[in-house]
């Protein structure tokens, strides 16, 4: 082992130096998942814990180090059971994020030569049918997936698996259907599901943000799926990804999005984080009230 450097008592090495980075690294993507809800503080309750321990023992402090392990080795335990949740969505983004998430990986494996499935589809009567619900201030929530089906999120509604069609959109968010209540998921040109149930993000969100722009964004948080959110009470029209938020869009930009979407080029960037929007509100605000006044 190189031996680069030494801090007192401590030797450093090259595999140090590395172990720290991929920690470092570790603990920021932990920090990004939690950030915005309350396990965060629970969770730097824990990092400060843990830090202290690592001292205390550095330091051959023996009682205190002694009571700190008993503590830290109980944590572990309470650590999976408080953040159950927050342990799930890790695993579903590490899921998602693998070659194994995609449902015809073998396939590919075992017929390299033949040419993948485009997931592109007319999207003619999504932007058709959210034009109409917009314009008579109807709610709507639709799931747009290019990789998987989302059974597991299908299977908590009704499922259709009826071909995509600007009529079947309104007649599912009808006001007095019984289909109108959750979201419909979309993929590969078909209506997968209706009335389905959406994870709810735990973050906070804008005031103005209602139960489907948090569904929206606890959806796109937990899937690589796209989310359009149609306002029920200003008949605005707003996209979700990767927990991100695009609000106020217009038809065309809704066209181009899932378009670029759907041929894999990435549209992360167009989307701002809740912070950044909040902020830019309350920016945009400022500048309002100082220009009246």
């Amino acid at each position: 082992m190189t031996l680069l450097f030494k801090i007192g008592f401590l030797d450093i090495s090259i595999v140090n130096i590395i172990d720290i980075a991929l920690v470092a690294a570790l603990l920021y993507q932990v920090y990004k998942l939690l950030k915005g809800s309350v396990a965060i503080k629970i969770f730097l309750g824990f990092l400060s814990i843990y830090l202290i321990y690592l001292l205390v023992r550095a330091l051959r402090m023996e009682l205190l180090s002694a009571i700190l392990g008993q503590f830290m080795g109980v944590g572990v335990i309470a650590a999976i059971i408080i953040f159950a949740p927050e342990i799930r969505k890790f695993l579903l983004l590490i899921g998602r994020s693998s070659l194994l998430s995609d449902d015809n990986v073998w396939k590919d494996m075992l017929f390299f030569w033949r040419k993948k499935d485009n997931a592109i589809f007319n999207i003619s009567p999504i932007i058709d049918a959210s034009k109409t619900l917009a314009g008579s201030n109807t709610g709507a929530l639709m799931v747009i997936s290019k990789s998987t089906e989302l059974k597991f999120y299908a299977e908590s509604g009704d499922i259709l698996d009826a071909e995509l069609s600007k009529r079947l959109l309104i007649s599912i968010f009808n006001k007095f259907s019984p289909l109108h209540d959750g979201a419909a998921i979309i993929h590969n040109g078909r209506i997968k599901a209706a009335r389905c149930i959406l994870p709810v993000t735990e973050r906070e969100v804008p005031a103005q943000f209602g139960l489907r722009h948090r569904a929206a964004i606890g959806m796109s948080e937990t899937t690589d799926a796209i989310v359009l959110i149609i306002s029920e009470e200003t008949g605005q029209l707003s996209m979700s990804k990767n927990g991100k938020i695009l609000h106020n869009m217009s038809f065309q930009e809704i066209r181009e999005t899932i378009n670029d979407y759907l041929n894999n080029l990435d549209v992360d960037t167009r989307f701002e984080d809740l912070e950044e929007y909040e902020m830019k509100k309350r920016r945009k605000l400022a500048m309002t009230s100082k220009s009246a006044s």
